[in-house]
């Protein structure tokens, strides 16, 4: 990459520095054949939809459909790594924006709060035992800790790792 960026401007320029900070997990969309799209009503043919993106027929690659960074915990840096994870996305896309979250075991809400309150640039944050986490923090009576957490989740900021599978199904 360095010997890439070096010998190219623009490429040096759209990765903003020798730091890369990579997606833990990725999940793309296959793409639709024709009898596929056609199979309830007629839809494309080769006159129409020459360019949609999820055809098949046009040629192109899977869409990128989620973005997953997991971070065990997450110190200041790590919330960091997860948000040019995400900037890195939202620069270089063409296209939709795919979903972009975070995956997390970090018990410390205004830890949480640092990456799930924000501009928008990460879609949602997904604790990996919430439930037990605001059960813990009303149990020890940190009143600032639960209606941090009571925001997050109210805010549709925060959820629990069992409603990932279903956000991203749509």
């Amino acid at each position: 990459m360095n010997e890439l960026t070096a010998q190219n401007a623009q490429l040096a320029a759209a990765l903003g520095n020798d730091y890369l900070v990579a997606p833990d997990v990725v999940i793309y969309r296959d793409l639709y054949e024709d009898s596929e799209l056609n199979e309830a009503q007629y839809i494309v043919d080769g006159a129409v939809s020459k360019m949609a993106d999820i055809r098949k027929a046009n040629g192109g690659k899977p869409l990128l459909h989620a973005s997953v960074s997991a971070k065990y915990t997450m110190r200041s840096d790590r919330a960091q790594n997860s948000r040019t994870e995400a900037l890195n996305l939202i620069r270089n896309r063409k296209g939709h924006l795919p979903h972009i979250v975070v995956v997390t075991a970090e018990p410390m809400p205004n830890r949480l709060a640092s990456l799930a309150l924000g501009t928008g640039d990460i879609d949602c944050v997904y604790h990996f035992a919430l439930y037990e986490l605001i059960r813990a923090v009303k149990k020890v009576g940190s009143e600032d800790a639960a209606e941090t957490l009571e925001t997050l989740v109210q805010g549709k900021r925060l959820k629990d790792i069992s409603d990932l599978p279903l956000d991203l199904a749509v």
